[in-house]
């Protein structure tokens, strides 16, 4: 990053760049909380996941208004307004992340109710990890400004949505067997679809970074052209 004549504007930017992986950090926990609830049925946990969106939401309005506040003191221009977005861009899907781990909790807790019957068996905790190994990825190349590692991010999202779309056939052959399974199908579709979103919106971080530190527009660009863009810039 640049250097400025101004010490304060440089620590106001690292605060900045700090408070996004702080967010980062709390969304990831709020995810992993999530996920252990349902797979353990501990439904106090996923009641405090449901709870805690809060306080994910309040980060997201406090580096909303930070932002603006360097925006009018110091009109940065270059890589310094490009972090700024960046920032602005990234609280916004780090804030949606929190929301798929309220909505996994919330569909874990049905899930879970004690008279629940008729769930059906599918496995979802290597999607999660897929996903949130995207998130951790993402967020990592924000801290080092590593274009190339954000890069690979986009790579792992064709993973994680191949993964879904055979969790999704899993859980129609279910339906179509036992239409006693159909409900709660649905439900568990949901949360496969929310740990989907989970990569997407890692995804959008990545590409981000890319523009943060490339001043590249990769949004709706394959990974391969990302890459080419990437090596000729």
């Amino acid at each position: 990053m640049n250097e400025h004549t101004s010490k304060n504007f440089d620590l106001e930017l690292e605060s900045l760049r700090t408070r996004v992986l702080q967010m980062g950090g709390l969304v990831e926990q709020q995810m992993r909380k999530a996920m252990e609830g349902l797979s353990a049925g501990d439904i106090p946990l996923l009641e405090a996941v449901i709870r805690d969106d809060n306080r994910v939401n309040q980060l997201e309005i406090e580096l909303d208004g930070a932002c603006n506040q360097v925006i009018a003191k110091r009109q940065p221009t270059a890589i310094d307004l490009r972090m700024i977005i960046t920032v602005l861009k990234s609280t916004s899907d780090l804030e949606r992340i929190g929301d798929k781990a309220r909505k996994i909790a919330r569909l874990g807790c049905v899930l879970h109710d004690q008279h629940a019957i008729s769930i059906p068996d599918v496995e979802l905790s290597h999607i999660s990890e897929l996903s949130l190994k995207m998130l951790r990825a993402s967020l990592d190349a924000f801290a080092r400004l590593d274009v190339d590692a954000a890069a690979e991010v986009l790579h792992l999202d064709e993973t994680v949505n191949t993964e879904y779309k055979a969790l999704v056939r899993q859980l129609i052959t279910y339906m179509m067997e036992d239409p006693r399974t159909i409900s709660h199908s649905l439900d568990i579709m949901g949360i496969a679809k929310a740990i989907e979103r989970v990569g997407d919106h890692s995804k959008n971080i990545a590409e981000y970074v890319i523009y943060m530190i490339k001043g590249l527009n990769v949004r709706h660009s394959s990974p391969g052209e990302i890459d080419e863009k990437i090596a000729t810039s």
